[in-house]
């Protein structure tokens, strides 16, 4: 799965944001940064280039996204981390940052919650979430095809789970639990670019969890090819572009 990720999703449809992400960390000049959920790093070379004095510990839950991502980004210090229970002490980062991974916390104001406890007294929490399924359209027309495919029987993941955290009172809630305060929010639509229909399909297909329900499938080439097919008459042949909309979130501890 990390190596699917990297190759086929990691350049169409996390790259622009990391480059968002690791803009706006470097205006608030950060001295130490922990990032969470980081996977194969991403948002890990885009910040290290961004804010080159900084220190940058990158944290994944998943082992082997952080041996991936480790080998990938040697600049940082790799962690494999719960971000529920984070193994840092309390008040060790200016910044806390997250591309893409909130929605994925079992439960979020405990993350949080563990985020302020690391983020010194004037540090802050920088983190993106997914908007509606409808509004990416790599995501839209990966499961557009996906059910064609599978009537009946397709995996509901991109929209109950990274699409599935895009109510803005839920977040604020689930910040202010954690005794941190919103300081901004703001929705941004960047352009995807995926070498090809069947390369944004085959990095779905393998590089996240719905690729158990095809492993499962009794004849997923099949699914696959019709997929592949649906995806390249929606998107068009050779290298293809979508436009994604994200949330991007900052906060800070509670005074």
């Amino acid at each position: 799965m990390p190596e699917a990720y990297e190759r086929h999703l990691v350049p169409a449809l996390f790259r622009p944001f990391a480059a968002d992400l690791a803009a706006r960390a470097a205006a608030l000049r950060p001295a130490t940064v922990l990032e969470l959920a980081a996977g194969t790093g991403a948002l890990t070379s885009a910040l290290l280039t961004a804010v080159p004095t900084a220190s940058v510990v990158a944290s994944d839950l998943n082992e082997a996204m952080v041996a991936a991502g480790s080998a990938r980004e040697p600049r940082a210090t790799w962690r494999q981390a719960d971000a529920q229970r984070l193994p840092f002490e309390d008040g060790s980062f200016d910044l806390v940052v997250c591309q893409f991974g909130v929605m994925f916390f079992p439960d979020r104001p405990a993350a949080y919650g563990e985020v302020r406890r690391v983020l010194a007294p004037q540090g802050r929490f920088l983190f993106n979430s997914w908007g509606p399924l409808a509004a990416h359209g790599f995501g839209a027309a990966f499961q557009d095809a996906l059910e064609q495919a599978m009537p009946g029987a397709a995996p509901a993941f991109l929209r109950e789970v990274p699409h599935g955290y895009t109510d803005r009172a839920q977040v604020a809630s689930d910040i202010a639990a954690a005794g941190l305060d919103l300081a901004a929010v703001e929705d941004v639509t960047l352009d995807g670019l995926g070498e090809s229909a069947a390369s944004v399909a085959t990095g779905f297909l393998t590089g996240t969890p719905v690729s158990a329900a095809l492993e499962a499938h009794p004849d997923a080439p099949a699914v696959t090819s019709a997929v592949v097919r649906s995806m390249t008459q929606s998107l068009g042949p050779g290298a293809v572009t979508a436009a994604m909309t994200a949330t991007v979130y900052t906060a800070h501890p509670r005074a």
